[in-house]
């Protein structure tokens, strides 16, 4: 597996997105259950299929990409907003970066980390680990790079994100990924009841900075653009209501470009038992 990692790698991005658009579109028509929760996420936030037509094709990119992204040589980065960024670590609180399930979330940290690393440390990132044990040794050891630190979603990840985030460094992490079980609420994310992780408003409580960020692709691979928001409001003090407000934000964002929204993933599902570690 290493190895068609490293023989991809070296495709430009434009052939691999190319690739990704393919693959998407065969696992779309190829799957009907992913593709009626597809249809049926879309429709849960208001649009059709033709509205939302080239997520299918992102959809197969944010997997193809991955090979460039982890072991290749590095890609276009625009930023838009960052002085936001700057704002935000001056501030010496922290900073909790959340991103939904929208345009290229891997390149987003991978950027922040070399931007900020050298003066302000890494920044921790939340993943959820493979289920294949050997598939998770890969994820963890091509993601790590200077600057860049991750934490599984786990018990213990959980403490490692609060670890960095009392350190004054910066964490970031997918608010509407599904918590494992008894970390998070029931909670509308367009309108429908969904299992949302309350870490990302405990955070976000403790006093730290928090902005919302997402990676655009850009057209023909020619890179990434990388849109910073600040919240629209000061988080609630009560748990339920923060949680909500996040929720909030992420459709603000999810809104903003619906067309590279993960719209195939299993938003509303009951969330998994955790399997104690370490």
């Amino acid at each position: 597996m290493l190895f068609i990692f490293r023989a991809l790698s070296l495709f430009p991005l434009w052939l691999l997105h190319g690739l990704g658009w393919l693959t998407g579109w065969l696992t779309y028509l190829g799957s009907p259950t992913y593709r009626k929760r597809f249809l049926a996420n879309a429709a849960q936030a208001g649009y059709r299929l033709r509205d939302v037509r080239p997520a299918v094709g992102h959809a197969g990119r944010m997997v193809a990409e991955l090979p460039r992204l982890w072991l290749g040589a590095p890609v276009a980065i625009e930023w838009s907003d960052e002085e936001r960024v700057d704002r935000a670590y001056r501030a010496g609180r922290g900073v909790v970066f959340l991103t939904p399930h929208l345009g290229c979330f891997e390149i987003t940290a991978q950027a922040l980390a070399q931007r900020y690393q050298a003066q302000h440390g890494p920044i921790t990132v939340m993943f959820r680990p493979a289920r294949q044990a050997w598939l998770a040794r890969l994820v963890v050891a091509l993601r790590h790079r200077p600057g860049l630190d991750t934490a599984p979603t786990t018990l213990a990840g959980v403490r490692t994100m609060l670890k960095a985030l009392r350190r004054g460094r910066a964490v970031g992490l997918l608010p509407d990924q599904v918590p494992p079980e008894g970390q998070g609420l029931w909670t509308p994310f367009f309108g429908k009841p969904a299992y949302t992780m309350t870490l990302a408003a405990r955070m976000a409580q403790q006093g730290a900075a928090v902005l919302l960020v997402w990676g655009e692709r850009l057209p023909r691979g020619r890179g990434y653009r990388l849109h910073f928001l600040e919240p629209e409001r000061p988080l609630a003090g009560e748990l339920p209501q923060a949680v909500a407000q996040i929720n909030g934000e992420m459709e603000r964002l999810v809104r903003a470009c619906p067309q590279q929204y993960l719209w195939g993933y299993a938003r509303y599902k009951q969330p998994r038992q955790e399997i104690p570690q370490g």
